[in-house]
């Protein structure tokens, strides 16, 4: 306003005391409403606290201090510490009691707020299996002085997808690296892919929008196919079943049912026919599946739309890679973790790319990696358009 004033030679009209007192009211209520403001964040925070899994990996001498560092004076921390392993190949005599370590034992952090409970473990192989099938967001590695860097555990990590944050020198070797702070720690976060706020956003934005008009077309679609269902096999309408996530976090996804009710129990029959090969199931001619309105609507891939629901809510986006059931989730290996870096998405590149004929799950692992390495949103909209010509064509669907 002062600006405003002076450039148009009006400046003389406002007297020096209104200007004084403008400058005095408007840092009064500047600073009132930023004090509610962070009230309101600090809230909404501790509300959702938990919605990132973080894995401390440190030994066993520093463990203590590492959690204290990590919850002290961070009061926008948006984590919470779901294990900690300890880099010793065994307990050094001087070893915190208050730290108990084994499977059924574990320490309760009362650093933080809320408090929590916290398995400790040594570094095994099991360990690592265990990262493999847990809900795991980012690692927090520290690195003692008097110990090599525990290179293999951090090759483990990438080939899983898993975001590692190392307080280490820089490590060229790894493809992206960025710095960052977490709690009091200056940490160096390596990952396959770094996306900016706007670029996220706007995936988000897409993936809304994209819900909202599904929904739409959904509610339409089910005045059609929800009597044609009901009739070929009473029921529910809808098929829901718990899948994985991203980063490993359960939720559940939803269709239109296409096949019987007991398609789940004999699913174990039909194993011997499965022609893909490796953590996947799908059968040519499957006689799980209701007779006409289940295979019109798989084929016209009209059983997708109520996904559009979780697109919504957020646990899918529009794009992203096939979510996979829970019993393929418990026989991954380190290289397929990798797949649930992303959110998974109604479509991918493996829709577009013809699933039918691909069959190797190996190869379908390297699409997906190869999406989550050039991910941008070109790409995005490139896969929907292609999405649309394969449903319109009826091509791969079965």
């Amino acid at each position: 306003m002062v600006v405003y004033l002076f450039a148009t030679k009006t400046s003389d009209r406002v007297s020096r005391l209104q200007t004084g007192y403008t400058v005095v009211i408007y840092l009064a209520v500047d600073w009132a409403l930023r004090v509610v403001l962070k009230r309101i964040v600090r809230k909404r925070i501790i509300a959702s606290r938990g919605r990132n899994s973080l894995v401390v990996v440190t030994a066993a001498r520093l463990a203590t201090d590492v959690l204290k560092n990590l919850y002290r004076n961070n009061t926008y921390c948006d984590f919470h510490v779901s294990r900690v392993i300890l880099l010793d190949p065994e307990l050094p005599e001087d070893f915190p009691s208050e730290l108990p370590v084994g499977g059924a034992e574990d320490l309760t952090l009362k650093y933080g707020e809320p408090e929590y409970n916290t398995p400790v473990s040594l570094l095994n192989e099991k360990t690592i299996q265990d990262l493999t099938h847990d809900w795991v967001d980012e690692v927090f590695l520290f690195q003692p002085d008097d110990m090599l860097p525990p290179m293999k555990l951090m090759e483990d990590l990438m080939t899983m997808g898993i975001t590692v944050n190392y307080t280490t020198e820089a490590i060229d070797c790894w493809p992206n690296i960025d710095l960052r702070k977490m709690g009091q720690f200056k940490v160096l976060t390596i990952s396959h892919r770094f996306a900016g706020a706007l670029e996220l956003a706007v995936k988000r934005l897409m993936d809304i929008v994209g819900g909202l008009v599904g929904c739409v077309l959904t509610g339409i679609i089910f005045l059609f196919v929800a009597p044609a269902i009901y009739r070929a096999d009473p029921g529910p309408i809808f098929f829901t079943q718990e899948r994985i996530g991203q980063n490993g976090k359960r939720f559940k996804i939803h269709k239109f049912r296409s096949m019987y009710m007991d398609a789940e129990e004999r699913k174990a029959e039909l194993m011997e026919r499965n022609k893909m090969q490796g953590l996947m199931f799908k059968v040519e001619n499957d006689p799980r599946i209701l007779p006409g309105i289940g295979n019109f609507i798989r084929k016209t891939s009209l059983d997708e739309f109520p996904q559009f629901y979780d697109c919504l809510i957020g646990n899918l986006s529009l794009v992203g890679w096939r979510p996979a059931t829970v019993d393929e989730w418990e026989r991954y290996e380190l290289q397929h973790r990798i797949r649930a870096s992303m959110k998974p998405g109604i479509t991918g590149m493996w829709q577009v790319s013809g699933r039918n004929k691909i069959t190797d799950f190996e190869e379908i692992v390297r699409l997906d990696r190869e999406y989550i390495e050039n991910w941008n949103l070109l790409l995005d909209m490139r896969i929907l358009l292609k999405t649309i010509v394969v449903v319109l064509t009826r091509k791969g669907a079965e």
